[in-house]
């Protein structure tokens, strides 16, 4: 059919109509301007795409796997990465190149990662006991990486070959006033240490870590947990006692320094600008510890807890404390001259110097719980690694066997279990769970499976009868344990580890072998 001039034209003027019937009106310029409009459009979007993909290009060349860029130089460099991207011209491109540059440059000191050569140590000791503390000392300090002070409140004999921090005697104390009768006026010149160590003016300091001359810092652990923190900010970080009585009597605020406390640079320095006029205003206070938190409470800067530091104010056998160490990294021990030595039938330093093997080992992992079951034998397993494997007949719940046993006693001798900080259970008196333990007897690193390889032997004591049928732990005279180093376990959320008692058909019946490492998907300590 045919269709003629004015048809396709009435056609044409139809179409034009809006929805109400009206023309819609388009003017001839507008008409022009669009398709004018639409290719700069389709041409600003291109070339922005091509200078995002060139930023794309250089920054993955430039950056390196292992650098490290805190938040606050990120936000920089995104800041002029938005700029770049938004233009199109050919200043766009040379920001550009100027942002790569940027990139390539060393990132600042501030920016970097806390490390071990960040922290200044201030350990209180006393000339009275420095001959025979100082062997405390000596096992965890090491002279070529790390800086820190002996504070004595007299000279004592020293040699430059002896592997100890250098040694200065605390400033005159005669002006403070000291009025409780309990206490030493001793308690003064300790409270001052952090301050003193300050005044030395150290050069690239984050953290001033104070301990005492019977503290042993786990010094990998000890950086893992202050590498968290920003030490420009005011922190005031460590623990309590063990003993609720304790924390009554001072504070359930302080962190007691025998077990060791951090405070940051910052902090430090408001710290040195008042606390002699602060110490004058409390003469009657105990200790230094509650000396050192009231000056923080002046300063409004309350306490962070971290459970890895312990003072350890019990009596008796720690064990109990270190088979069920806090899902954290131990960062210290105290009062290791009131306490048992934590291995048996050695000295407390030669049971100490048996912990360093599997620390340098895998620090991150030492004194780590795990727990398992051998169901076809019916019995709980407890692997404290680094330290001991217990094994009990019957089966615990996870809940049960990560609370301390009671090996030990309170620091206020009358008092009884509902005076811990703490849950506790009770050593059993059944004779069939009394658990067999297995102490560390040596650890190894085995580098054809890259994993640790730690062995721990039977203690051998007497054990009552037990009259239940069922397999008898002690049967069992050697307990490996494999465990892949982890480095960054305290990079990821708390979570304890897992353990599986691997196959024994190839093994001798009196040995068990159990693997620990972090829990597959789906993994529990399950009953």
């Amino acid at each position: 059919m045919k269709v003629n001039q004015k048809d396709s034209e009435k056609v044409g003027w139809d179409q034009m109509r809006g929805s109400s019937g009206n023309p819609i009106a388009v003017p001839v310029a507008q008409a022009r301007t669009l398709p004018k409009l639409m290719v700069w459009l389709i041409l600003f979007v291109s070339v922005t795409y091509v200078v995002y993909t060139l930023k794309l290009v250089s920054t993955s060349r430039a950056c390196d796997d292992d650098l490290l860029i805190t938040p606050p130089l990120m936000t920089v460099l995104s800041s002029e990465a938005n700029v770049t991207m938004g233009a199109a011209t050919a200043e766009g491109i040379r920001n550009q190149t100027s942002t790569t540059v940027a990139l390539r440059r060393e990132i600042p000191e501030a920016h970097k990662r806390t490390e071990l050569r960040h922290i200044v140590f201030g350990i209180a000791a006393s000339a009275k006991l420095w001959d025979q503390r100082k062997n405390y000392i000596k096992l965890w300090w090491k002279p070529k990486e790390m800086r820190g002070i002996v504070w004595l409140d007299k000279q004592v004999k020293t040699r430059s070959d002896e592997g100890l921090p250098p040694v200065r005697i605390s400033g005159d104390t005669s002006r403070f006033s000291y009025t409780n009768k309990q206490g030493h006026p001793s308690a003064i010149r300790i409270s001052r240490i952090v301050s003193e160590t300050f005044r030395l003016r150290m050069k690239d300091v984050r953290w001033f870590v104070m301990g005492d001359d019977d503290t042993v810092f786990i010094t990998e652990n000890l950086v893992r947990l202050l590498a968290k923190y920003d030490h420009n900010q005011y922190y005031y970080i460590g623990s309590l006692s063990e003993s609720h009585l304790q924390n009554i009597y001072f504070s359930y605020s302080m962190a007691y320094g025998g077990g060791g406390f951090a405070i940051s640079y910052p902090l430090a320095r408001a710290l040195e600008r008042m606390q002699d006029r602060c110490i004058q205003r409390y003469p009657g206070l105990y200790g230094s510890d509650d000396r050192m938190q009231a000056c923080m409470a002046e300063l409004g800067v309350p306490l962070t807890k971290e459970l890895g530091f312990h003072q350890y104010d019990v009596y008796g056998n720690l064990f109990g404390l270190l088979a069920a160490h806090p899902v954290t990294p131990l960062v210290s021990l105290h009062h290791l001259d009131v306490v048992e030595p934590i291995f048996p039938n050695v000295t407390r330093v030669e049971a100490l110097k048996q912990l360093m093997v599997p620390m340098k080992l895998d620090s991150a992992g030492l004194m780590q719980q795990s727990i398992c079951y051998d169901k076809a034998k019916g019995w709980t397993i407890s692997v404290s690694w680094g330290f001991a494997v217990q094994i009990f007949r019957g089966i615990f719940s996870p809940r049960e066997i990560e609370m301390p046993s009671r090996t030990f006693l309170n620091w206020y001798r009358k008092a009884d279990y509902t005076a811990y900080a703490f849950n506790t259970r009770p050593v059993s008196r059944n004779p069939c769970q009394k658990p067999f333990v297995f102490y560390l007897s040596r650890a190894r690193f085995d580098s054809s499976m890259n994993q640790t390889v730690s062995e721990y032997a039977r203690h051998r004591v007497p054990h009552p009868l037990c009259r239940w049928k069922m397999a008898d732990p002690a049967d069992i005279d050697r307990v490996e344990v494999y465990k892949k180093p982890d480095p960054h376990l305290w990079q990821r959320s708390p979570r304890r580890n897992c353990c599986r008692i691997l196959d024994s058909k190839k093994r001798s019946a009196k040995n068990m072998a159990i693997d620990v490492g972090v829990c597959r998907e789906g993994e529990i300590s399950e009953i």
